[in-house]
């Protein structure tokens, strides 16, 4: 059995009232980051304009004729507004949530790995503010499906903002696309650890669903949302690097101050070695000992068909019953 000593400290359990102000940190930073960061409208409208171009020259601009399709046809077009504006706030939680309740061992690595490749996807709208398509010359071939259906929904003509609150949002942080990032974090995880058939095929669905949704309503290019995968690539690689850096910063801080070191210490005194009724560390017994823990009868592991030894009823004090005693008493 491995010593208690050299047994490896267990982390503590993620908390619900920790978590919350974590989370509520990062996506602040991630909106406050998006409206500071707006860059030269003329310097985004060129990135777009260069996305572009590279796609028609590569042959990879699918958003062109999705884009078409959902502004030629409202019963594709509406539902794609409905989840562009929606599910990204609503299955993204949902889905931590869920890790949270009932996958804790993952939890904390996913939650890191959201986290890491949020703060990297605004990196990326600082060094590079993207123009959407939508906002582009109307000669560019693109409709904002947004502002076409905006009687349906509550935005306006300014993204997926409610009416009155475009100025909130940066409408130039398209590369890379989040959207996509967080969709393909979703799917991965229900793919992988999802139980139902139905959870694993809406891990495929989902990211397929925000990746055409994306496309067609013009606020993103393809090469966002390559983009939008790859910094979730990224992410994942550094997910563990961060969280070994978490983990120094802590027991860094465990070591510098004491009460941080008493709150955070394991209330288990034997750090993972079982004790027994009236133990107080393995291997210790107090004259207070639960009777019921007596050793067992000196026959009880005798194998079965074999008659039982000789000594079994015999006084606990008569002779030296148990491992120690000499042969000739067996």
């Amino acid at each position: 059995m491995q010593h208690a000593s050299t047994a490896p400290m267990a982390r503590p359990r993620p908390r619900w009232w920790t978590e919350l102000p974590l989370l509520a940190l990062v996506y602040a930073a991630y909106s406050a980051g998006r409206l500071v960061v707006r860059g030269d409208v003329s310097t985004a409208v060129d990135h777009g304009l260069r996305i572009l171009h590279l796609e028609q020259t590569l042959h990879i601009n699918f958003e062109h004729p999705l884009n078409r399709l959902l502004t030629a046809h409202s019963w594709i077009g509406i539902p794609a507004d409905f989840v562009y504006a929606t599910l990204h706030y609503l299955v993204t939680p949902a889905v931590l949530i869920w890790l949270f309740r009932h996958r804790q061992a993952l939890y904390r690595g996913a939650r890191t790995w959201l986290m890491t490749s949020t703060l990297l996807g605004l990196i990326g709208f600082t060094l590079m503010p993207t123009c959407p398509p939508r906002l582009l010359d109307a000669s560019h071939g693109f409709v904002d499906t947004m502002a076409q259906y905006s009687s349906y929904g509550w935005w306006g003509t300014e993204a997926s903002a409610p009416r009155g609150m475009g100025g909130m949002t940066n409408q130039y942080a398209a590369m890379p696309s989040l959207h996509v990032g967080w969709a393909l974090w979703c799917g991965i995880l229900l793919w992988r650890h999802g139980r139902h058939p139905l959870v694993r095929a809406a891990g495929i669905a989902y990211p397929l669903v925000t990746t055409f949704v994306v496309m067609g309503t013009a606020n993103h290019y393809f090469l966002d949302a390559v983009a939008g995968a790859a910094v979730m690539g990224v992410g994942a690689l550094l997910t563990r690097p961060v969280l070994r850096l978490a983990d120094r910063i802590r027991d860094g801080l465990k070591a510098r101050s004491p009460r941080f070191a008493a709150g955070a210490k394991s209330p288990a005194v034997s750090a993972g070695c079982k004790t027994s009724a009236g133990e107080r560390i393995p291997g210790q017994r107090t004259t207070s000992a639960d009777p019921t823990d007596a050793p067992a009868p000196a026959d009880a592991d005798a194998p079965a068909g074999r008659a039982p030894r000789a000594d079994a009823a015999a006084p606990a004090g008569a002779g030296g019953a148990g491992g120690d005693a000499p042969a000739a008493a067996r």
